[in-house]
């Protein structure tokens, strides 16, 4: 039990706001929700998506201000029939998710920063805990009942909120070698902070045993157990909370190349190596002792490739495709890579339409593809692959200063699995099942400048 509490809270303060693949966030610009294909981009945020493709743009200072709201529900429901409520919902609310694009193109060359939430940052609130330790606490009638002591209920305060911001500071200098080829060699710097609060409070049980003074009325467990002589089990339903904090920074290096064969044609290539982060705690409660002070544990953020092109298949449409390969079977993610059967993918397709010189519309589809092992999935941390949908459009106000407003809607894969409950003696509860599903929504806006 409290194992439990201590592993959702390492795992579930981890979350990813990109809802597209395992860690890395995708979504870094307004213009990436309204075509969810960016990386043959020649647009400011090619500072993230496509670095070579930067000596494209006019000379002079392109920047970019963007910022995202997202919305997630992450929903648990288990089968377990002793749980007063099998359904455990957490929210994942992300008001603030900005990314800056910073750009000085001058003949061949082009210098760029960027930065933005690389990996992480949301904030997952789970009010009721998650079944993999309130199971425990369900049993409790059963185990006192068999005592000889009638009890029929229980109760337990179960909760935990979890943060994660993984903000990445980029650098690229990127050169046309000629008319058709450029290239970019740059690097991303990581700094990392996962800070969690969590606590198991209030065991309470109706235990009716008239000669101790216990008359069907819920009680806590820890008096219960006490009164009767039970110190273990006293001590198992005890109070216990978590507030620590985790930090971690890496380095990863960037090269990419662009390719015009051709007018209205683009295409690129980009691969983004691997960030070592190896996570330190700093730890002010923890009533568990399996949280020590100074402890480290590997989360890297796996290489990455990608490939993109953009072609104007009509003076006024453009049409865009993206491809996303990650290594994720490469990361140290302190064993649970194992668990990857094989790296996830994915595949993306957008199309641009300029309704006048002053409006452009933009719709875009994305596919995610995981292939993960049973042992993955669990209540504490789960992925599925999903489709997602965005669209938005763009105002241009004038050649120095544009607008983006987008949004996109996820649709996951659901997924279940089924879990046989041991308790301590080792007395087989069964095998139930538990489901897995999300929704998501985010919306974004950006004001770009061209100086």
């Amino acid at each position: 039990m409290k194992k439990h509490l201590i592993v959702a809270v390492l795992v579930l303060c981890i979350v990813p706001a990109s809802f597209a693949t395992l860690v890395t966030n995708m979504n870094q610009s307004a213009m990436y929700l309204r075509l969810l294909s960016r990386n043959a981009s020649t647009d400011v945020d090619a500072v993230y998506y496509n670095p070579a493709g930067l000596t494209s743009l006019k000379d002079g200072w392109h920047i970019g201000l963007n910022n995202q709201t997202v919305l997630q529900t992450k929903t648990v429901k288990n089968e377990f029939p002793l749980l007063n409520n099998g359904t455990y919902d957490g929210k994942v609310n992300v008001p603030f998710f900005p990314d800056l694009f910073l750009a000085y193109k001058k003949g061949p060359l082009a210098l760029s920063f960027g930065f933005g939430p690389a990996a992480g940052g949301g904030t997952a609130d789970f009010t009721r805990g998650l079944p993999s330790f309130e199971w425990q606490f369900a049993t409790l009638p059963g185990l006192i009942s068999g005592m000889g002591i009638p009890t029929t209920k229980y109760s337990a305060d179960i909760a935990f909120k979890g943060s994660s911001i993984y903000l990445g500071f980029q650098f690229n200098v990127s050169y046309a070698f000629n008319d058709m080829i450029s290239g970019a060699i740059g690097a991303r710097y990581i700094s990392a902070t996962n800070t969690y609060t969590g606590h198991i409070q209030n065991v309470m049980v109706n235990p009716n045993f008239p000669p101790y003074g216990f008359t069907g009325t819920m009680v806590k467990g820890t008096v219960f157990f006490t009164t009767v002589g039970q110190p273990a089990y006293a001590a198992m339903v005890g109070d216990k909370s978590v507030d620590a904090k985790q930090t971690a920074s890496g380095f990863a290096p960037i090269i990419s190349l662009n390719f015009t064969p051709m007018a209205g044609l683009n295409v690129s290539a980009k691969y983004e190596f691997q960030t070592k982060l190896e996570f330190t705690n700093a730890t002010t409660v923890d009533d568990t002792g399996l949280f020590p002070n100074g402890a480290t544990e590997r989360g890297d953020i796996p290489a990455f490739l990608s490939l993109g092109a953009e072609w104007m298949v009509l003076p006024e449409l453009k049409a865009t495709a993206s491809f996303n390969y990650f290594f994720d079977k490469n990361a140290n993610w302190a064993g649970r890579e194992a668990f990857v059967n094989s790296n996830s993918f994915d595949l993306a397709v957008g199309f641009e339409y300029a309704l006048s010189n002053m409006f452009l519309i933009s719709a875009g589809y994305l596919h995610t593809q995981f292939d993960l092992a049973p042992g993955y999935q669990s209540d504490l941390a789960h992925d599925m692959g999903a489709d997602t949908f965005g669209g938005g459009f763009r105002i241009k106000l004038s050649p120095a200063f544009d607008i983006d407003l987008s949004a996109m809607n996820v649709g996951y894969k659901t997924d279940q699995k089924s879990i046989t409950y041991l308790t301590s003696t080792g007395a087989n509860l069964g095998a139930y099942l538990e489901h897995y599903s999300r929704k998501t929504f985010a919306f974004a806006l950006a004001l770009n400048f061209h100086l």
